[in-house]
């Protein structure tokens, strides 16, 4: 990979201090920890990304969800402990809009989609879903793609066909959306996932995945959710060649 390569993970926060992301962590060189906003960009504080769940600069995972992601993503390689990420290296970006259950609101991640844009990522990485459609969150990725930011979405757990059930956002047809199913270590489809013949993409592990967990720890996790953050670790290494 590149340092130089932007990946925002929209969820619920990453832990920056974990010993397999620390190296990893995007840093707004701008800006200081100094409840200024030093680089008049309206977000107080944002030196590692911005939580617009409590409305701070400071994205920390209180979840467990985001963290997990973020080693997939970019867990760095060849340093003897945890995990390898798909992209060893790259800088992952804290965007936070689910609360600690895990819930959030279409306002925010519309906020998240934007923030990310106007902070340089090249990729967002976007293990959520849920709710009906929104215009106003589709104009906000079409506005990231023109920018040519990739958006690889979760094609959900529901094991339902997403081309008669639509699951937002990643049954939007924004050309720059990458739905992602799942599969297990047969490669073949987890039985959660949800698929469709137009409507999702491709395929990745989903199934029992081991990656980071906050406290410095690690977990295994599964869901459509683990599985995305294997795409967009590929599309960081794919923009880190050309």
């Amino acid at each position: 990979g590149r340092p130089e390569i932007v990946i925002a993970i929209l969820d619920d926060g990453v832990q920056m201090s974990h010993p397999d992301l620390a190296t990893n962590i995007f840093l707004n060189p701008a800006e200081l920890p100094n409840l200024l906003d030093d680089d008049g960009n309206g977000y107080v504080d944002d030196v590692h990304g911005y939580d617009f769940a409590n409305n701070d600069g400071d994205p920390m995972d209180d979840n467990d969800h985001g963290t997990h992601c973020a080693g997939t993503i970019g867990g760095e390689g060849n340093n003897g402990i945890g995990v390898a990420g798909v992209c060893w290296q790259a800088r992952i970006m804290g965007v936070k809009f689910l609360d600690a259950s895990g819930g959030g609101d279409t306002a925010d991640a519309i906020s998240s989609v934007q923030y990310a844009t106007l902070m340089g990522a090249k990729v967002m990485n976007n293990s959520w879903g849920g709710g009906g459609y929104s215009q106003a969150l589709k104009d906000a990725i079409d506005a990231a793609g023109a920018a040519g930011i990739l958006f690889p979405a979760a094609a959900g757990n529901t094991a339902t066909d997403n081309d008669i059930i639509p699951h937002y956002p990643s049954s939007y047809t924004s050309p720059n959306i990458i739905a992602v199913m799942s599969t297990d270590d047969n490669d073949v489809r987890s039985g959660f996932s949800c698929f469709g013949l137009t409507s999702v993409d491709l395929a990745a592990p989903g199934s029992d995945i081991l990656s980071c967990q906050p406290t410095n720890q690690y977990q295994f996790m599964s869901g459509t959710s683990m599985a995305t953050p294997h795409v967009s670790g590929a599309c960081a290494l794919l923009l880190a060649a050309n």
